[in-house]
């Protein structure tokens, strides 16, 4: 059962935003059926009403169709993503035929060392989440990221299982407008290397990303360690 709350804002929304994150990650495949209308509302504990218009809402954005007497089936499984021209890397491995879950590992706040990285970025405090990227249920990314303690009262951390950080952070009114990759080879300390049951000391794919508003504000700095021996970084663009 996930848990939705009205603090967050009409139920349908953001049940119909949980079932959009799965489309995106294939775990409801592109020409497959997903849930029924029970399923959904014994699994969201929610009205048959709040389900439907969830599911009006990924109709009328182009994802989801509906047919009487044959369920309502995925039709399309890519967004417009604000990050390039191109797809999310992740909805280029769905593309593929594999599936993407989440897992969040923790979420806190925590205190920024002067000198350090973080205590430039932030201040003395900002938030750490944790989580790990599972291809087809094998872990293959873990990501920590750092959020600015400011305009950040109202998320809800533990949502991020569920829902997409960055439309979380969209709750919160904010827009990210601007983003800076970096890529290195990195070898991974015996924490990365634990969850992604690699050798302490292998070589890994480390992306670096600073986030920030409208205002040129930094919202949030991640650092993602793959492990390409799975699966190589894709980047596709359409010029």
């Amino acid at each position: 059962m996930v848990n939705v709350s009205r603090k967050k804002g009409p139920l349908y929304l953001q049940i119909k935003n949980i079932l959009k994150d799965r489309i995106l990650h294939g775990v409801y495949p592109i020409q497959t059926n997903i849930p029924s209308e029970p399923q959904l509302e014994e699994e969201f504990q929610v009205s048959k009403i709040t389900v439907r218009n969830a599911i009006k809402e990924l109709v009328k954005d182009g994802y989801l169709e509906t047919k009487s007497g044959k369920g309502t089936r995925v039709i399309r499984n890519t967004s417009i993503s604000r990050l390039s021209k191109g797809k999310r890397f992740t909805e280029v491995l769905v593309e593929k035929g594999h599936i993407i879950q989440k897992k969040l590992l923790g979420a806190d706040t925590i205190e920024n060392a002067p000198e350090t990285t973080l205590y430039t970025l932030f201040g003395e405090q900002c938030i750490q989440i944790e989580r790990l990227y599972y291809l087809d249920n094998e872990p293959y990314i873990h990501y920590t990221h750092y959020l600015t303690m400011q305009r950040m009262e109202g998320i809800e951390l533990t949502h991020l299982n569920a829902q997409s950080l960055y439309d979380l952070i969209e709750e919160q009114d904010i827009t990210l407008e601007k983003f800076r990759d970096q890529f290195a080879v990195a070898k991974a300390d015996s924490y990365v290397g634990e969850r992604l049951n690699v050798q302490a000391g292998e070589a890994l794919l480390k992306r670096s990303r600073y986030s920030y508003d409208e205002e040129g504000n930094i919202i949030e700095y991640s650092e993602g360690y793959y492990n390409t021996e799975m699966q190589q970084y894709i980047v596709n663009y359409d010029i």
